[in-house]
């Protein structure tokens, strides 16, 4: 890409003064038709050092409402903090909200060229983040973001002019480190790693715009003409469906929810109370074990309202350290939530490595609740499934032991359970009116949930049903896979 890549001539300067003015005026009035569309609009800025992103960011945002943007600066190097999460996680904390710019000065890239380079990053890793790369990038355009990617090109000469300019002044010395030396001692090597990371990562629907930085003006008019002519392109496309991909994952076959037993799936008050015992025991041992190795433990329960879910996870967090674990009961999204990719609430509340976190409802909200109450469109949650197979994978290949759980009963059950909390005073807090709505939509819960269940339980992270007539025999079963799983993993 960038060895292809040929300069065009510059601009007369009057010429260069107009279309900056007519670029930086459109720019000004897009933005409220950004926000208007509600269309989140994420700027990625790579290139040479020294070739002048941030001077360009700052040009750039002069022609947007300070309200409508930031300005995300990645460090080089994750923290150590950082490191005990996926690769993704630091990046994906910072995409921003529907009708909102964020600018990144440099994104995934630079953690990626830079392992090469250093050699601290293999063949095979390599090509993984790759391709989570591209997996978030579809997946962001997808769900409604605009993504544009800008490599700012300048020869080995201009770059070791403005380095050593830099370096004449106190002022601007200090902008100027080891890396960046290095880069220009080594710029062939340089450009053959940033060449292949480029064409690895140009994709149809983010393609990477290479800006002849030679030139600053010339730089910011090349931004603002590409920026401009994506955001129009984006605003027409906003509504638009996308392509429903096919699932590529190997899956394991559950079966449907009404082919599974109940009736036959109890325990005695007595071997419930002894296997309880014992199996919490060896879940502590296995809890300090996953803390110890580093391992992150994420468990998910869906299931049927007044399944039992909330008594199933205290007799697994019983068993471990509070310390090590937190649970996280998902409710609606909130504003903030709501105005991103449906995932980001649960990418921002993964555990880090050596800990567990149990989610009290999940990402399945997406085709079960969204789907029904008409709160996403058939194409979103169609698409869904795709997405949160490869969310989940992302989570594998990281290292993570993902547990789910169906939480099943029928709805006699459920009938039961309803009326004795509606009966009972300290229970009435338990039930809603909205639960007694979703109970009339049993059945077209239950179509969903085994079109779930059918196209996201995969190999690597299957689904486990656990029959809850008798909670107890839930308890214990979930205990036993949680315990199976991460030994496993062990």
């Amino acid at each position: 890409m960038i060895k292809d890549f040929v300069k065009q001539a510059l601009p007369e300067d009057d010429e260069m003064k107009a279309k900056l003015k007519e670029e930086r005026a459109h720019l000004s009035g897009l933005q409220m038709k950004i926000k208007e569309a509600g269309l989140p609009v994420m700027v990625l800025f790579e290139g040479w050092s020294a070739a002048g992103k941030g001077a360009v960011i700052g040009k750039v945002i002069r022609n947007i409402d300070p309200r409508f943007f930031k300005v995300a600066t990645m460090d080089r190097e994750p923290s150590d903090e950082e490191k005990r999460y996926p690769f993704l996680y630091r990046y994906i904390k910072e995409i921003p909200e529907a009708g909102k710019f964020r600018l990144f000065d440099t994104c995934w890239m630079e953690e990626v060229v830079d392992g090469v380079l250093e050699e601290t990053l293999d063949e095979d890793t390599y090509k993984k983040r790759v391709h989570s790369i591209n997996i978030i990038e579809r997946q962001l355009i997808d769900n409604g973001y605009l993504v544009i990617k800008f490599f700012f090109h300048i020869s080995k000469k201009e770059q070791k002019k403005r380095l050593d300019e830099l370096k004449e002044s106190k002022d601007t010395s200090w902008r100027v480190d080891k890396d960046d030396l290095l880069q220009n001692k080594h710029y062939d090597r340089c450009l053959e790693v940033f060449d292949r990371y480029l064409g690895d990562t140009n994709q149809s629907r983010s393609p990477w715009y290479i800006i002849d930085a030679t030139n600053k003006k010339w730089a910011e008019l090349q931004v603002l003409q590409f920026l401009n002519q994506g955001i129009e392109v984006a605003l027409k496309n906003h509504s638009l469906n996308v392509p429903i991909l096919q699932n590529t994952f190997p899956m394991e076959k559950i079966g449907k929810l009404s082919d599974i037993s109940l009736d036959d799936k109890r325990l005695s008050d007595s071997d419930y109370d002894a296997e309880l015992e014992s199996l919490q025991k060896e879940l502590k041992d296995l809890g300090n074990k996953v803390y110890r190795k580093k391992i992150p433990v994420i468990i998910a329960y869906e299931g049927w309202d007044a399944a039992g879910k909330g008594g199933n996870i205290k007799r697994i967090t019983e068993a471990l350290d509070p310390r090590d674990y937190v649970v996280e009961p998902i409710a609606s999204p909130e504003p903030h939530e709501k105005a991103r990719h449906y995932l980001w609430r649960f990418w921002t509340r993964l555990p880090k490595t050596g800990h567990i976190t149990i989610f009290d409802r999940t990402w399945y909200g997406r085709v079960m609740v969204e789907r029904l109450e008409g709160f996403c469109s058939e194409n979103d949650w169609q698409r869904a499934y795709n997405e949160i197979n490869e969310f989940e994978k992302e989570l594998v290949d990281w290292g993570a032991v993902i547990i789910k759980f169906w939480v099943q009963i029928d709805k006699d059950t459920q009938l039961a359970r309803f009326t004795d909390r509606q009966n009972t005073p300290e229970k009435q807090w338990k039930i809603t009116d909205e639960d007694w709505r979703n109970r009339e939509k049993w059945d077209l819960y239950e179509t969903a949930i085994d079109e779930m269940i059918e196209k996201t339980s995969t190999a690597f992270a299957p689904w486990y049903v656990l029959e809850s007539v008798d909670k107890k025999y839930a308890r214990i079963k979930a205990l036993k896979i949680v315990i199976e799983q991460i030994k496993k993993r062990l």
